[in-house]
């Protein structure tokens, strides 16, 4: 999964061709949170 963004630890991915909704994905050690873009929620 491509990387948008990586700062403090938190690894922010998204795949351009995914299942909908549209969302990325945040990545901070083992945890992981996917987050709805449109509207923002957390999946």
């Amino acid at each position: 999964m491509p990387v948008i963004s990586l700062f403090y630890g938190i690894i922010i991915r998204m795949f351009y061709n995914d299942h909908a909704p549209p969302h990325f994905h945040a990545l901070y050690g083992e945890y992981e949170l996917i987050v709805g873009i449109s509207p923002i929620t957390i999946i």
